[in-house]
């Protein structure tokens, strides 16, 4: 039960009483705990006794002497956050030099640099740097060219940091990145204006492609139906001296000219809708009766 006893004093001593005599320690300012990115600020009747920028642990003692004990008491600790913070100005009004409205988005960075700056010279340093990059926006970037407002961002950038710079500085804020992220028309009219305008050019283009296309179809379709025409000129060219050579070469063999001629009659012949009538040779006549009888009306005869 001894054991017991003392093993639950001591861990409830353990677990309880040594945060309670650490932060008993820390309030009569025997030492300070100081946490990555942040600074400790101490100020004692109206005076800056210390300033503590680095993370780690401190004997206030040794730092602040005999002021340390009294100064959480009679005096104040400031602890300022030292990280990077940023923010973001949307739409500031502006107006180019062709008197459009236009809006121009702003992103910062800032961080402290001089915590004693940043307490005592000015009351709200935050609000006064936006206040004052708005204000060096609206000042440096009116009346620009439309066409530079919309193309050259960085160097629009640059020129609201160095107007910017000098005073965050005297205020403790060191002014990291300015960046124009975006502008924009603010005139709802002017952007449907432009919208139409696209559009309608757009639509230019696009009847002009069509219309070149069509074009150059056109061109191909009419050369290529002139070379045809050439070429079947030409063969209707070739085709009447073609076929009197061939003629020339029968006339010159007497039987195959009677043959061929022969030939011609019979397909001719052969192709009317002419009657033919058959007759044996010799026959006195009955080639004459036949010829005397009455014909069909629209019909030949022929009796052979």
């Amino acid at each position: 039960m001894t054991f017991l006893t003392a093993f639950g004093v001591a861990f409830f001593g353990m677990l309880f009483g040594v945060p309670i005599f650490l932060a008993l320690l820390r309030v009569f300012g025997l030492y300070a705990i100081v946490q990555e990115g942040t600074c400790h600020v101490y100020v004692l009747f109206g005076k800056v006794i210390a300033v503590l920028d680095e993370p780690g642990f401190y004997f206030l003692i040794a730092r602040l002497g005999f002021a340390a004990p009294i100064v959480n008491w009679l005096g104040t600790r400031h602890i300022l956050d030292l990280r990077l913070d940023q923010s973001y100005l949307r739409s500031q009004a502006v107006n180019s030099e062709e008197g459009a409205p236009m809006g121009i988005g702003i992103w910062s960075e800032m961080a402290i640099n001089d915590p004693v700056s940043y307490l005592f010279k000015n009351a709200d340093p935050r609000g006064s740097l936006q206040a004052n990059i708005s204000s060096a926006t609206v000042r440096c970037l009116s009346n620009l060219r439309l066409a530079d407002m919309l193309e050259n961002r960085h160097a629009m950038s640059q020129t609201v940091r160095a107007e910017v710079s000098p005073k965050s500085n005297e205020w403790g804020y060191e002014l990291g990145s300015i960046y124009i992220r975006k502008v924009h028309f603010r005139d709802a009219g002017m952007i449907r204006q432009i919208e139409e305008k696209v559009v309608n050019r757009l639509r230019q283009v696009t009847s002009a492609i069509k219309q070149d296309g069509a074009n150059q179809v056109s061109i191909i379709m009419s050369t290529a139906e002139r070379e045809a025409a050439i070429e079947f000129a030409k063969a209707a060219a070739l085709r009447p001296r073609i076929v009197g050579e061939a003629l020339q070469k029968i006339g010159n063999d007497p039987e195959i000219l009677r043959s061929l001629f022969d030939i011609l009659e019979a397909q001719k012949i052969v192709q009317g809708k002419a009657r033919i009538t058959l007759i044996p040779p010799n026959n006195g006549l009955l080639p004459q009766l036949i010829a005397a009888q009455p014909s069909v009306v629209n019909e030949a005869r022929a009796v052979v």
